[in-house]
């Protein structure tokens, strides 16, 4: 009988030989390519000359997007690319400067005046307090007193500027009236805070600001404009418009995270990362634009902890540098602002600002003025009839749903003697 077992017990070399052909060859893996975004970073424009004072012919800023086509015909349009080239130079002119790099002191004085103006907007507010809503958080009526009176003074304000044109006061201010929030809807967004930059590219066109003001206008004015929208939003109890923190970075603000990205482009040691920490926060948020915002952000939440209340922020925070910060920013602009209906619609064009060729008319259509819309979604036009669009790509971009803020929670809170500070997510 056979045996089983194999009599040589060392196996002989011939079952070694040309192993290493036998094998199969290692391959390194190769490295999945890194992610690229679809959308270019936006560049700037050329900003052009302001036109000549002897062509233009100013009226009241109206409406002009009020359907799809209008808006694809506005991104079309050189008033577009006016307002790309003008935020991105301002954003430019900021570029590795801290807050206290410009003051007050060297400023011309027509940013003298414009200060004088926003310090005039804040004793208004004094002037007009808050009704008593027995614990309401959404918007309280006297903010509309408060708009009428800016309108009272707005013709003064814009004469101490140089403007001696009526149309033309009526044109720039319109802005400036626009760029404090919704007098119906008693609510701030992002469209609000575009009109204040359209109010300052106004006074540009009308060469009473030269592009050497720029520095000024985004480390001067435009901190002591947030500072004063937040004194607005905290006492009048403004709803943020549209949806809810919809990028995740502010409930009210976009551009100071472009503008404060572009001021720590090459910083030396604060990094993306560097909003988590508290110390950084409180030692640079008086320099930075983008560090005041999440210090402020994070004080007006009663919860700790950005990934809970701001994720993108958070997101945001793991970039390489500020210059991939810088350059998501812009696209956020051109995509998210620029590129957003439910923001654009409510925009407004008038002579210095012009709607391109073939938009439709308010007049023509029978749409009610801004001033007097109370409904704040998406309308369209369909032959003679304008028909209100539901949306169900976005929550809260459609009917213009009310959502009081988390400023008047803290504010209410405070009143009450319920502030406690942060509270951490159990399982954070």
């Amino acid at each position: 009988m056979p045996s089983i077992i194999d009599d040589d017990p060392v196996p002989s070399r011939s079952k070694f030989r040309d192993v290493d052909k036998r094998l199969p060859r290692l391959t390194p893996r190769k490295r999945a390519p890194p992610l690229q975004n679809p959308l270019p970073v936006p560049e700037t424009p050329p900003l052009p000359v302001p036109p000549d004072p002897s062509t233009v012919t100013c009226h009241d800023p109206r409406r002009r997007i009020l359907s799809p086509h209008d808006h694809e015909l506005f991104q079309a349009s050189p008033t577009y690319t006016l307002i790309l080239s003008f935020v991105f130079s301002l954003s430019e002119a900021a570029a590795d400067k801290k807050i206290s790099t410009v003051t007050t002191s060297d400023c011309p004085e027509a940013i003298e005046r414009i200060l004088s103006i926003l310090s005039s907007v804040d004793k208004t507010i004094t002037q007009c307090p808050p009704t008593d809503q027995g614990g309401s958080r959404f918007g309280n009526p006297s903010f509309r007193d408060f708009l009428d009176s800016i309108t009272a003074q707005s013709s003064a304000w814009h004469s101490s500027l140089g403007l001696t044109s009526p149309s033309a006061i009526s044109e720039v201010s319109t802005y400036l009236y626009n760029s404090f929030g919704n007098r119906s809807r008693i609510d701030y967004g992002s469209g609000h805070e575009l009109n204040f930059i359209v109010w300052l590219l106004c006074l540009d066109r009308l060469s009473i600001l030269a592009p050497s003001t720029f520095p000024a206008l985004v480390l001067v004015i435009f901190p002591r404009y947030i500072h004063l929208m937040r004194k607005i939003q905290s006492t009048y109890y403004l709803e943020p418009a549209g949806s809810h923190g919809v990028w995740g970075l502010d409930d009210y603000h976009f551009l100071p995270f472009l503008f404060g990205a572009s001021q720590l482009l090459h910083h030396q040691y604060i990094r993306p990362l560097s909003i988590h920490n508290e110390i950084i926060l409180e030692e640079e948020g008086d320099e930075f634009i983008y560090l005041n915002m999440v210090r402020e952000t994070m004080a007006s939440k009663s919860v700790k902890g950005l990934k809970w209340t701001q994720p993108m922020l958070d997101d945001i925070s793991g970039a390489k540098n500020w210059e991939k910060v810088e350059q998501g920013m812009r696209r956020m602009f051109v995509k998210e602002v620029l590129g957003k209906l439910p923001v654009m619609q409510h925009f407004l064009f008038g002579c210095l600002v012009p709607a391109a060729g073939g938009m439709n008319r308010e007049e023509d259509v029978g749409v009610k003025p801004e001033a007097e819309e109370m409904e704040g979604g998406e309308v369209t036009v369909d032959g003679d009839r304008v028909q209100h669009v539901h949306r169900d790509d976005a929550w809260g971009d459609c009917c213009g749903i009310k959502i009081p803020s988390t400023v008047a929670a803290k504010e209410e809170a405070k009143k009450k003697g319920e502030e406690d500070g942060l509270r951490r997510i159990p399982f954070d």
